[in-house]
């Protein structure tokens, strides 16, 4: 049995729920929302856990993840797949056809309905997030109907649910757009600060994906361009024995070990960063999209990451590095800075402008308060959007002024949830009672 106590992947949110319920078809979940409504209790549809935010809480009834049946559709390029499948196995679906995401973000353990619901997305001046590529979507309101909605079907219903942070009903099925699958050529190595700052805006177009991780207290940067292989090139995956010594050695244990040092003495901070930027070598092979994509991450960490308009990078990555001098706490984890293609999506961090993405993580139990405010704070000037999923202080009123739909959304949760019983303490900050 499953057990009433939740924890999620960071260890830094706990919920205890009242009852436990396998979610199954929606026929089966909109009857238990309607047991709950008319008891007047609250349910979470609870994923695997890799938010960072109190989004998924909840004391009423936690809602598990089912397994189910998907449908595949290879010439239309559509795959038809329940809300709980996990993206790594959606991923095995799709290959298994010679089909692919057309972007990943760079963790694979998420639900499909938790990475579209928090704005999950990857890297790519021209390509937005995963819940762009969302065709359709079943999902169970808050008054126990059962919709199902699409661009002409319920077009409100699609825009609000397709990045809906939980708040306007659970997501049971969803239709993504697909396209046919692709190798990448991975090429992964340290590079100045000041070469990538200088031409941050040629390296994001010249390649297919791109983004670089800083090293605190540093000036080097390791550098990740993905780009697809032509068409007389072939795959050359990694050897075996050097994906065990770069991503299980290097950037699992040893990073652990040094994490677990700076924890105990925070003032070695700026040395071990700079031990771990230059454990880095370069490093270049293609493979299957997913796998170039994804890497397992298995030291945990606390996140917050903000939006901003693609042409404030510069001023924002400077406020950043202020903030790491000045916020009174060492910092143990580099910074990650993404790009993405501006989308129509009502909540989608990069609605209405091409954005940029910074991203900043602390190693569980240490202090990371300061340096998150800090962050905000910069980013907040620049008209910053924070990550759902992730860890922010930003409440409704606030937000409101960054999105242009922000209220359109309101209406249809209003629509949709008219007694709450989606709610928890952090849909009600963020999007208001």
């Amino acid at each position: 049995m499953t057990s009433p106590q939740w924890t999620n992947w960071a260890g830094n949110q706990r919920a205890v729920a009242r009852e436990v319920a396998e979610a199954g078809s929606a026929e089966r979940v909109a009857e238990i929302v309607g047991r709950v409504r008319e008891s007047g209790g609250t349910l979470k549809a609870i994923g695997s856990g890799h938010s960072f935010t109190g989004a998924a809480r909840t004391d009423g009834v936690r809602l598990a993840p089912a397994s189910g049946r998907y449908a595949v559709d290879r010439e239309a390029k559509r795959v038809t797949v329940p809300a709980g499948m996990p993206l790594h196995e959606l991923n095995r679906v799709l290959a298994a056809v010679d089909l692919a995401l057309p972007n990943l973000g760079d963790i694979d353990r998420q639900t499909i309905a938790g990475a579209i619901s928090t704005g999950t997305h990857g890297t790519g001046a021209k390509l937005g997030g995963l819940a762009t590529f969302v065709a359709g979507l079943t999902l169970v309101t808050g008054t126990g109907e059962v919709l199902h909605a699409s661009p002409t079907e319920n077009p409100d219903v699609f825009e609000a649910a397709r990045l809906g942070v939980g708040a306007v009903g659970v997501l049971t099925e969803l239709e993504l757009s697909c396209v046919d699958s692709f190798p990448l050529r991975a090429d992964e190595r340290p590079m100045p600060l000041d070469t990538v700052l200088s031409t941050v805006d040629e390296l994001a177009a010249a390649n297919d994906h791109f983004e670089f991780y800083w090293f605190p207290y540093t000036e080097l940067t390791s550098v990740k361009r993905n780009n697809r292989l032509g068409p007389d090139e072939a795959p050359h995956p990694l050897p075996k024995w050097r994906q065990v010594l770069d991503d299980e050695l290097l950037s699992n244990t040893a990073f652990s070990v040094l994490c677990k040092l700076v924890r105990r003495a925070p003032a070695l901070a700026p040395r071990v960063n700079g031990l771990s930027a230059r454990a880095l070598s370069a490093r270049s092979y293609a493979d299957r999209s997913d796998r170039v994509f994804c890497t397992p991450r298995r030291v945990r960490f606390v996140e917050m990451e903000y939006s901003i308009p693609r042409e404030a990078l510069t001023e924002a990555f400077a406020g950043l590095r202020r903030a790491v001098e000045t916020c009174g706490v060492r910092i143990a984890f580099p910074v990650e800075v993404r790009v993405a293609a501006a989308d129509d999506v009502w909540l989608s961090t990069a609605h209405g402008r091409d954005a940029a993405y910074l991203a900043v993580h602390q190693y569980v139990g240490m202090a990371y308060e300061p340096y998150f405010r800090a962050v905000e704070a910069v980013m907040r000037g620049l008209d910053g959007r924070p990550h759902w999923g992730k860890l922010h202080w930003r409440d409704a009123d606030s937000l409101r002024a960054s999105y242009p739909r922000f209220d359109d959304f309101v209406a249809v949760r209003d629509r949709l949830d008219p007694d709450r019983v989606f709610a928890n303490d952090y849909t009600r900050r963020v999007f208001g009672d």
